[in-house]
């Protein structure tokens, strides 16, 4: 096998075929959301039911729809996957899918019920409703940059590189003005239609990978004979501070933006807690497809760039037709997540950031939509296209300085006042930047920035709610 090809070179007619068929699939079913929206509109006259449709599908999201859009909302990476596979091994499957297996069940055992109670719209929302108005500006201006499909922006630009030699930015602009239009085109129900089609072609499409690779090269042994011993260990050669950061951010899930859109467009709580439960095991199933694909992309090709290596490998793998099935698969991993991403981020700076100057929220959403689009392009070419960088640190900033304080008002609600969170967050902020920037690398080595930002947060919550409490227990006293 070659470690790079020309993709269109091994394109027959069949793979066109299936090609352009999923593609066709994908963009009417984001059509039939456009119309379902446009008859919404002409039922409900409501300025407040239309954004309410706009943004959350009148939360009407039934189970099916939930699981949906929910499992393909979150793999638009895969080049990411593949690149930390490549290098690290199973260490993927530790940091990517088992840490987030046990926050994605704490979040549906725990906090679905709680979240319902708000009838939010957004997570910023949602905090003012729990902390104030402050609170909501500072979660919201946190939660556009960690929402900021920076990653799937880049995935698509470098997955028209290499499927049809583009630049890697032009692929980026040329595939994100696309996903811009119709995304903005039909709101959350052109999102939800289209993440329905994608589900099922991404998921057929990583379980075909492996069992070709099984058949034609077979099982664990092979792959324990043509790759590192490290690459079968948990770490995969980091060290355990860094690899127990992935468990902290994937805790992130508990606040994190596109979790909570999909629960307040739900029906039911119970939807919610259903859903996540067999979203769970599809993601332990994807995953698992994914890593074992990526490691005889490594064992195969050894020499291969690491974010290109299971691309590459599954295009020579595969048969005629199932080819075009696996890359219309691969270009639906991306969009779905892409176009969710998109669309959540424009509500973050149209609804939670911008509405009170821009009243009309729907026209401005649209308009978000390509600015984030456009910013995003931006972000990619400043961290130098590294899907491992741009997730550390949006992801770590995000956690650190929102994830206690909100956790915090779910179990002592009324007890964090709106200055308290704010001070939490943006202290946990500044010296999470201090540490990165200005602390020797030796130190880095011995504690990430995620960490110093949590226990800033933490102590100063601790600080405050004992202060307060001594306070009001004086009171009582006298």
């Amino acid at each position: 096998m070659l470690p790079e090809i020309n993709t269109l070179a091994y394109f027959q007619w069949q793979d066109w075929l299936v090609f352009s068929a999923i593609l066709l699939a994908t963009a009417l079913a984001a059509a039939y959301g456009h119309l379902r929206l446009t008859k919404q509109a002409s039922i409900t006259g409501l300025y407040s039911r239309r954004l309410l449709d706009y943004l959350l599908m009148g939360r009407q999201l039934t189970l099916p729809l939930f699981v949906a859009t929910l499992v393909a909302t979150w793999y638009g990476g895969i080049f990411g996957i593949s690149e930390i596979t490549f290098n690290y091994g199973i260490y993927n499957f530790v940091t990517q899918g088992l840490f987030w297996y046990v926050a994605y069940l704490i979040f549906a055992f725990f906090l679905a019920g709680k979240i319902a109670r708000y009838h939010s719209m957004t997570l910023p929302d949602l905090t003012e409703r729990m902390f104030g108005p402050k609170s909501a500006k500072v979660s919201a201006v946190l939660t556009l940059f960690y929402i900021m499909p920076v990653v799937y922006v880049l995935s698509l630009g470098l997955f028209l590189h290499m499927m049809f030699g583009t630049s890697v930015l032009m692929g980026m602009i040329y595939g994100t003005l696309f996903t811009c239009l119709y995304t903005a085109w039909g709101g959350f129900r052109s999102v939800v239609f289209s993440d329905l089609v994608q589900f099922f072609v991404m998921c057929s499409a990583v379980l075909m990978v492996v069992v070709f690779s099984v058949s034609v090269f077979g099982g664990i042994p092979f792959l324990k004979a043509h790759l590192p011993a490290s690459h079968f260990t948990i770490t995969g050669g980091n060290s355990w501070l860094n690899t127990l950061v992935w468990g902290f951010i994937a805790l992130s899930t508990l606040i994190d933006p596109s979790f909570y859109q999909r629960c307040f467009a739900a029906k039911s709580p119970r939807v919610v807690k259903t859903g996540i439960v067999i979203s769970t095991f599809i993601w332990f199933c994807f995953d698992l497809c994914t890593t074992l694909g990526a490691l005889y992309a490594r064992a195969l090709l050894p020499y291969a760039e690491p974010r290109q290596a299971y691309f590459f490998y599954a295009i020579q793998l595969l048969p005629a037709g199932l080819r075009g099935f696996f890359v219309a698969g691969i270009l639906s991993i991306i969009l779905s997540t892409l176009n969710s991403f998109l669309f959540i981020a424009s509500n973050t700076l149209s609804f939670d950031l911008l509405r009170k100057r821009f009243p009309n929220i729907i026209l401005s959403n649209r308009i978000a939509i390509f600015a984030v689009g456009t910013l995003s392009i931006a972000l990619a070419l400043c961290f130098k296209g590294s899907f491992k960088t741009i997730w550390l640190v949006f992801g770590s900033y995000f956690s650190a300085c929102l994830l206690v304080p909100i956790l915090m008002g779910y179990v002592y609600p009324g007890r964090i006042s709106d200055k308290l969170f704010v001070a939490s967050s943006v202290l946990s902020a500044i010296a999470m930047t201090v540490w990165r920037f200005c602390v020797p690398p030796i130190w880095l080595d011995w504690g990430d920035p995620f960490y110093i930002g949590v226990c800033v947060s933490l102590l100063i919550l601790l600080l405050f709610r004992s202060h307060r409490a001594s306070i009001e227990s004086h009171i009582v006293d006298r």
